[in-house]
This record gives structure tokens, C-alpha cells and sequence, in this order.
């Protein structure tokens, strides 16, 4: 079949793109070479040029090999948004090593597994987790634990109280008898003239985990050149240029924020105005304060933007467009903040087994409501029925598989569950869908369990595990429920063993104390029995079905 999307792109987006043969790090380099004045970051206030970025991950990457850091070994990221994440990043590339950010919010189980799969040689962390870390150090012997301090890039006014708190934090977590390095001091020492180690472009850069438990995370590869060419393909899509600035909200540790708000931002010379957590009121006064151009989001921002009182006394004049995907977005929602903001907002789709965004609607052109969009330069795409694995027509639903320069290497020490999603060059996504007569792509439904809260991916099976543990559960099961802010939120169906008694709440204080925050039901429900098949396996799909049912007799009242 032939690309019928391809006479909806916008003027000046190219069908395809020749990608240099670079790694990551260079991306960050060769625009420190075009626009070594630009401003990069803005942390409340403070400035990095694009120049002092390079120098800063060059005498990073120096320091790390110092610390016998080689090429191929995995370094963790616990860190949030801030400018001591692309320093870390780049510099750890620039050390032939591997990046693998994690969310620096997962408890010390669901990072102590990720850290053992990964094995990492050591993690880069903040203050406010360097307990987690100097623990997870001791626990998995791992070489080094560096500490960035917020404070570091903060301006004078705010630096000094940051600065108490922080080091309270790094006094308490040397308890742990674990030598905590100081990154800025580490910057000092190393040579800012240092030669990045250039490995082969098609070899391993960046491991994203797609989940958070034993059995259940699998660790995403992606290349240095996969992660160039979405850089690229996010770049042309959006007709990027360095007179554009970005509100990075989004976190730089998931796939969406690392390339939409950071490489393809960094590629095109652009300033990236950085949040180090979402907060709707942070967020609206720094699109007031900052003037960005574009932010990307979940559909759970844009809810909480439009709904924010006072909202109406902040500008948001400058943003020409605003990028939204990682779940589902209402109709409702996209017109409530179009009217606010003024601006666009574009849906798109990606995954992490293809770097992120490979598809999205037109930046200028034809915008279809419900719409995931069309394929980014580059990116062939086509609908399959879940039987045979034939190409389907337009109009029939089956499972979306794309291909594309960025797709994954696999599934890190997976190679069966590789072989199952990536078959001939193709990647099945396991998200079932149609596409229309003109090419446009809809997502209807998911192939897998999986539940997306708030942008993050949540596996059943995780929360399943947790709730097992509990001595009073003697069955029980996860489903994801729709929900109009989150996209989707978890409930946990229970049947209690004979004679005992509990409570929602003293099984939600239990899940936050084993759970990332995102990830602890937000339901509870007991009941005598659960729906199963001939075999015992209970049916996760009954019990989402009910809830269904519920939803629409709530709506038809």
C-alpha cells in the first residue's frame, strides 16, 4: 500500500531525511559549534549557553573515567528535570557509556531490581535521594554514588536555603557508609578539552525501563543513531528552529520528555526552560514569565491548566503549539484549552521501543479530532488483524506495526520477548486501531493490560504482585478504569482470606509503602469472589467491562 498520509504534510517537512552517522552527545556539540551563545537551559532563572554545556559534560565525561567508568558501562540517572540531568546525560555518553535513567521516585525494591537487571556500575542523583541511592550503593556494591546539588544552578536569591536543606539530606544519607561524591566538585577536576569517546553510532546509548518490578520491567535498548534519527524526524515535524524555546514539564528520565524536550530541542539550538516537577501553578507562571514557544504534555496537564483558578491572569500568547500524546486526549479537553491558550494543540503518538513520538498530526496543516496523526519522514506504518497478519484495508481495525531508523535493539537480556514484537523490521505495537482513507491513524483500544496513569505506564501485573504479598489477600486482581483526568486510574478488586477483616484505606497505605506514588490504587473493592475462566484463571476483561457498564448508565442518567 502505498503512504496516502504523505500529501498531508506540512510545507518544508521532507518525506525522508538523511541522518548523519553521530552519536548522541554529538547532538549537543555540533549546536555548541553553531550557537555557542545561545542560552540551553533555564533553571528559575539561571542561564547555561550552549557552550558551557559542552565544556561542563566534557569535564563530566573526564571525571567519570577517572572514576573507571569504561565504555559499555550502565550509569544510573535518579535526577529530575534540572541542568545537572543533560550534564550527566551527555556526559555519560560522552564516556562510551551507558545512560539509563530511571524515575527517581520508585521505591528501593522496584530500583533495586532495575539496578541489578541493568548492572549499573553507579547512579547520579540529587540531595533529596541520595539516601535511596547511598542504600541501593551499599546493598549492590556498586562503585560510586554522585550527589547534584539543585542549589548549584539555582540564582543567588534562591541558593543559599536550598543549599541547608540539601546538605542535611547528604549528612543523613552518609549513614550509610557510602562515599557520596559532590558532582560540581568532580566538574572542577576534570578537563573541559576532554575527547568524548566515539563509539559506533548503531551501538547501545540508552536503556529505558517500560515497567518497575522483578519479572515485569523490561529494559528498552535504543541505539545512539535511533535515538539521532527521532531527534531529527521531531525536529522537521515541528519546523524546529533556535529562536524556539521549550517548557521541559515533562520528565527527561520517560522517552517523550527525553527527546521531545531535550535532544530534538538541543539538535535545533533551541533554550529549554526546565521544571523539575509538574505543579499547574509553577507551570502557567512560567509560561507567563519565560515566553516558551512550545510545551509537550499529557493530557492530564492540559485538565489541569484549564481548570486552574485565576488561570485567565497568565499570557500564553507565545506558545504556537502545544504537543500532547502518551494517552488518550477528549475532544473536550483539547477545545477547553485551544480556547484558553490560544494555540494549538497537536495529539501524536509514540513508544519507547521506537524512542518516543513517530507519528503525529500536522503542525499546520490538517488537524483530525480523536486522531494520533500520520507517520513522521521516514516512518511506514499499517494496520494488521490480530489473526493472520495481513495488511488491512482502511477503516478495519487490527494491531498498528510501524518500522522505522528508530526502532529499539531490543529488550535488554530478552532476546524471545524481542523476537515477539519485532518480526521482518516491523515493530508490533500491541495497540489496536484503524487508519482512515487519508492516511490519518486512530488508536481504539490496547492489545495488552497495560495502564496508562497520567502518561506512566503501570502494568497490572506489578501491583498484582505487591498485593499477593499482603497476609489478609487470599485473591485478588488489578484493572485499569477510564478516568477524564489520569486517562486511566487503578482499582484493585480483593477477596480476603476466611474470618479476617481490612480496610481501602489500610490497603492503600500498604501499596504506598511498596509503590511508586502513580502506580498505588485509587480504588479498593472487596468482594467474596472474582469472575474466572474453565481453567481458574481469573478475568481481568469481566470486571473492566463492569465498570464500563457503570460509567455509561452514570452518563445516560
Amino acid at each position: 500500500m502505498s503512504k496516502p498520509w504523505l500529501k498531508y504534510y506540512d510545507e518544508g517537512v521532507p518525506e525522508s531525511i538523511e541522518y548523519p552517522k553521530i552519536c548522541i552527545f554529538e547532538l549537543l556539540d555540533r549546536s555548541s559549534e553553531k550557537f555557542p551563545k545561545n542560552t540551553l537551559s533555564i533553571f528559575f532563572g539561571k542561564n547555561i549557553t550552549y557552550y558551557q554545556m559542552k565544556n561542563l559534560s566534557d569535564a563530566f565525561a573526564h571525571s567519570l573515567a577517572n572514576l573507571g567508568v569504561r565504555p559499555e558501562d550502565k550509569v544510573v540517572l535518579l535526577l529530575p528535570n534540572f541542568p545537572g540531568y543533560l550534564i550527566a546525560y551527555y556526559g555519560i555518553l560522552k564516556a562510551g557509556a551507558v545512560v539509563v535513567p530511571l524515575n527517581p521516585l520508585y521505591t528501593e525494591s522496584e530500583l533495586e531490581h532495575l539496578l541489578s537487571d541493568s548492572e549499573a556500575v553507579g547512579i547520579i542523583t540529587i540531595p533529596m535521594f541520595a539516601d535511596k541511592a547511598a542504600s541501593l550503593a551499599k546493598s549492590l556494591n556498586l562503585k560510586f554514588v554522585i550527589v547534584s546539588y539543585l542549589s548549584d544552578f539555582l540564582p543567588v536569591h534562591l541558593k543559599f536555603f536550598m543549599r541547608f536543606k540539601e546538605k542535611r539530606m547528604v549528612a543523613k544519607a552518609a549513614f550509610h557508609g557510602v562515599d557520596l561524591i559532590n558532582m560540581a566538585k568532580l566538574i572542577r577536576h576534570g578537563a573541559a578539552a576532554f575527547k568524548p569517546f566515539k563509539k559506533d553510532p548503531d551501538g547501545l546509548g540508552v536503556i529505558i525501563y517500560s515497567g518497575g518490578t522483578t519479572g515485569v520491567a523490561k529494559g528498552i535498548m535504543l541505539s545512539h543513531s535511533a535515538v539521532v534519527a527521532n531527534a531529527y524526524q521531531i525536529a522537521a515535524w515541528g519546523q524546529l528552529t533556535e529562536e524556539d524555546r521549550i517548557l521541559a514539564v515533562l520528565p527527561l528520565f520517560h522517552g517523550y520528555g527525553m527527546n521531545v524536550c531535550m535532544n530534538a530541542p538541543v539538535l535545533a539550538g533551541m533554550s529549554i526552560v526546565l521544571l523539575p516537577k509538574f505543579d499547574p501553578k509553577q507551570m502557567v507562571k512560567a509560561i507567563h514569565k519565560y515566553r516558551p514557544t512550545t510545551t509537550a504534555v499529557v493530557p492530564t496537564i492540559l485538565t489541569a491548566l484549564s481548570n486552574l483558578p485565576n488561570v485567565e491572569k497568565y499570557d500564553f500568547t507565545s506558545l504556537k503549539a502545544v504537543w500532547v500524546g502518551a494517552a488518550p486526549l477528549t475532544e473536550a479537553t483539547k477545545e477547553q484549552f485551544e480556547a484558553r491558550a490560544k494555540c494549538k494543540v497537536i495529539e501524536g503518538y509514540g513508544l519507547t521501543e521506537a524512542v518516543t513520538a513517530i507519528m503525529a498530526n500536522p503542525y499546520k496543516g490538517v488537524h483530525k479530532v480523536g486522531s494520533i496523526g500520520i507517520p513522521f519522514p521516514d516512518v511506514d506504518a499499517k494496520i494488521v488483524s490480530l489473526d493472520d497478519g495481513r495488511e488491512l484495508s482502511p477503516g478495519e481495525q487490527g494491531e498498528l506495526v510501524i518500522k522505522s531508523p528508530t526502532i529499539m535493539m531490543g529488550y535488554y537480556k530478552k532476546p524471545e520477548l524481542t523476537a515477539e514484537v519485532v518480526k521482518d523490521g516491523w515493530l508490533y505495537t500491541g495497540d489496536i486501531g484503524y487508519m482512515d482513507e487519508d492516511g490519518y491513524f486512530y488508536i481504539t483500544d490496547r492489545k495488552k493490560d497495560l495502564i496508562i496513569v497520567g502518561g506512566f505506564n503501570v502494568f497490572p501485573s506489578e501491583i498484582d504482585e505487591v498485593l499477593y504479598r499482603h497476609p489478609k489477600v487470599k485473591e485478588g486482581v488489578t484493572v485499569g478504569i477510564p478516568d477524564e483526568y489520569k486517562g486511566e486510574r487503578i482499582k484493585v478488586y480483593v477477596v480476603l482470606k476466611d474470618g479476617v477483616e481490612a480496610t481501602e484505606e489500610e490497603f492503600k497505605e500498604y501499596f504506598r509503602q511498596h509503590l511508586a506514588p502513580y502506580k498505588v490504587p485509587s480504588e479498593i473493592e472487596f468482594r467474596d469472589s472474582l469472575p474466572k475462566n474453565a481453567i481458574g484463571k481469573i478475568l481481568r476483561r469481566v470486571l473492566r467491562e463492569e465498570e464500563m457498564r457503570k460509567i455509561r448508565e452514570k452518563v445516560h442518567r
